[in-house]
Parts: C-alpha cells; structure tokens; sequence
C-alpha cells in the first residue's frame, strides 16, 4: 500500500455544496481549523496539537486547488506550533508558569513588517515564474501576514489577532475564488473567533498591566 492509496479516500467528495464537491481533507480541515482558534482565543495549550493536524490537511487540500504557498506555509506552520508549544509553556520566565499577553514591540513591529513586505515580493515572483499559480500575489500577501501572525500567536502579542484579520479578510473571497466554498465559510468563522480572541487578550493585556501597577516598588 502506498501514501496515495491512504490519502486517496480524504480525496473523495462528501458532500457538494454550491454544486462544488467537498472532500474528506476539507471538512476535516474545516472541524480542526475552527476548533484551533477558539482554543487560542482561550488561550488553551491544546490549540497546537490540534493546529497541527488543521495544518497536515490543508497541505493536502492547498497542494490539490494549486496555492502552492499556502500548502508550504503549512511545514512552516508546523514547526512554529512546536516553538509556540514551547514557548507558552517555558516562556514566562522564572516563578511565571504561563506567558502572559503582551503589545508587540516597536523593534519587533520594525523586522516583522520589513520581513513581511520582503515575503511577499519574493514568494510573488517566485510563484509567477515557478509555479501555474492564478493568485500569485494574493497567495504570497496571505502567506507573509499568516507568518506574521504566527510569529506573534506564538509570542502572545495581542497584535497578532489584527495581522490574522487582515490574512483572514483577503483568504475568505481568495477561497472563494478557487471554489473552496467550505473553507472560505471556514475564514468568515475564523474572523468572528479572531474578533473574541482580540476582546479576550485585551482584556487579559489590560488587567496584566494593573497588577503590574499596583505592585510597589
């Protein structure tokens, strides 16, 4: 037996919708996806296994509808789940055993947008030339502001819920576009749960920052 004859059954169509078929890879993908951000939003640690998996059955469903970057951005994803388990975990520093939510520093803001527009030239050029990709730039925009995101998801800056609207409002009618109706409903529910997760992590931000101004000196 090979990986295809396993992976073939995720393949096949479950349901239609809008007379578009939809897969195995899309509706689990759909169950994970929206599962792992209302557990970010919590700020519960079980987001990154589930993250995982969410991302194992994109890299399938993104590599079948031709968004190359997207289903790469998915390796990436992978290792930044291992990094953000770590760090939610070990990164609160001593006699601090959760990382508390944080504002993005300015240096930080400084290499994450100046890596960001560099991403997205880059991946732009090189889907146009390497790949058959019809969304070259959309798929690099959205590939660059996910990574943003995650760096921050990772590091509990409470910016990161805004980078992941941004991605968000241009992944639902890219999604669309490329009849992954399901998904692009999947990315309309995303953007309600970012909205929550930025309530709750400003809540969090602002409350952290009160305790911190009322301990004395």
């Amino acid at each position: 037996m090979t990986l295809a004859d396993v992976l073939d059954p995720l393949q096949q169509p479950l349901v239609t919708v809008l007379d578009t078929p939809v897969s195995w890879t899309e509706v689990l993908g759909f169950g994970s996806g929206a599962l792992c951000v209302l557990l970010v939003a919590r700020q519960h640690l079980a987001n990154w296994p589930i993250g995982i998996a969410n991302n194992l059955f994109f890299i399938l469903l993104f590599t079948q509808s031709g968004l190359y970057a997207d289903a790469g951005l998915q390796i990436v994803f992978i290792a930044l789940a291992a990094y953000g388990w770590w760090t939610w975990t070990h990164g609160g520093g001593p006699g601090t055993a959760v990382l508390p939510v944080r504002s993005t520093t300015r240096t930080e803001w400084t290499w994450l947008l100046a890596a960001g527009a560099v991403g997205t030239l880059g991946l732009t050029l090189l889907l146009s030339r390497a790949t058959d990709s019809t969304v070259p730039f959309w798929d690099a925009l959205t590939t660059s502001l996910s990574l943003m995101a995650t760096y921050g998801q990772c590091r509990k800056r409470v910016e990161s819920w805004w980078l992941w609207i941004a991605a968000d409002l241009v992944y639902i009618p890219l999604y669309a576009y490329k009849e992954l109706y399901l998904t692009s409903l999947l990315y309309l529910g995303f953007l309600a749960l970012c909205l929550l997760g930025l309530r709750g992590w400003s809540r969090d931000l602002a409350s952290h920052r009160r305790a911190e101004v009322a301990v004395p000196a």
